[in-house]
This record gives C-alpha cells, sequence and structure tokens, in this order.
C-alpha cells in the first residue's frame, strides 16, 4: 500500500489525514497498561516501574472507529474468535497498514464511545464484547460481554501523550 492509498483509506470523506497518536490509557480505577511475557497488563506502576507504561497507539478511521495499538503501532490489538471463545490479541501488524475497507482488518477495529470524561472501546468484529480490566491489579486486558459486571472494568480514562 502506498502512502497515498494509506492515507485514501484513512480518510473515506476526504477530510482527515490518517495520523498515528499516542495516548496515555488507565482505567477508572487507576491502573495503566503495561507489556509482560508478550501480553497487556492492567496494574499500578509505581517508582522505576513508572517507564514500563505502555502508551496506546490510536489511528482513527473514522468519528468513532479506531484501530488500537502499542510499541509505535508495530503491535495491534484484536479481537480473536474461535469457536465460541473470543479474546483479545496482540499481533505483530504495522497500524498504518490496516485499512476500514479490509474485511480481514475488521478484528483490529474498535468502537471508541465517549460518555464524560471516560472512554469505552467496543470491538467491531465482536459486537458486545468491550475492552476490559479486572479490579485486581496485574491481571491481562481482556474483553468482556457483561460490562456491567461489578468486577470488570470497561470505562478508561485517555489522554493524549505529551
Amino acid at each position: 500500500m502506498t502512502a497515498a492509498q494509506a492515507e485514501a483509506a484513512c480518510r473515506p470523506s476526504g477530510k482527515r489525514p490518517c495520523k498515528m497518536q499516542a495516548f496515555r490509557i488507565w482505567d477508572t480505577n487507576q491502573k495503566t497498561f503495561y507489556l509482560r511475557n508478550n501480553q497487556l497488563i492492567a496494574g499500578y506502576l509505581q517508582g522505576p516501574n513508572i517507564k514500563l507504561e505502555e502508551k496506546i497507539d490510536m489511528v482513527p478511521i473514522d468519528l468513532h472507529n479506531v484501530f488500537l495499538g502499542i510499541h509505535g503501532g508495530k503491535l495491534c490489538l484484536s479481537c480473536a474468535k474461535s469457536g465460541d471463545d473470543i479474546k483479545l490479541q496482540l499481533e505483530e501488524v504495522n497500524i498504518t497498514d490496516l485499512s476500514k475497507n479490509k474485511e480481514e482488518d475488521k478484528r483490529f477495529t474498535f468502537i471508541r464511545s465517549e460518555k464524560g470524561p471516560t472512554t469505552s472501546f467496543e470491538s467491531a468484529a465482536c459486537p458486545g464484547w468491550f475492552l476490559c480490566t479486572t479490579l485486581e491489579a496485574d491481571r491481562p486486558v481482556s474483553l468482556t460481554n457483561t460490562p456491567e459486571e461489578p468486577l470488570i472494568v470497561t470505562k478508561f480514562y485517555f489522554q493524549e501523550d505529551q
């Protein structure tokens, strides 16, 4: 895909250029994301460990749909289906190579919904499944289809990284 094709794919209306932005993300219990054994984990990072915090790379597709990644957009978050099992995966793919027009890239698409100061992310490939953390620290970031469950956190604070 050429740079012009990539920009056209990210600008369906012809109004907004495709641009990856880095964001700090933390859940409503103040847990940030970090990587452990190639898995995205939510926990409390303090002192020297604060440098382990992963920034979320985001490429807007349109008004509400986004691609999410880490490591400069080289590892992308996806919704993986295997039979009835649905889980969050990190896949080695460049975030700027993804296209909203390709069915195989739908698993990387998340619907961003803002409610007051918080944001939630629903999988476009698996409707009703939301990016989540648990109340317990140092547990994997995952997907849930029961966002109202008391032990699950699906609302995040999202701030552009300075």
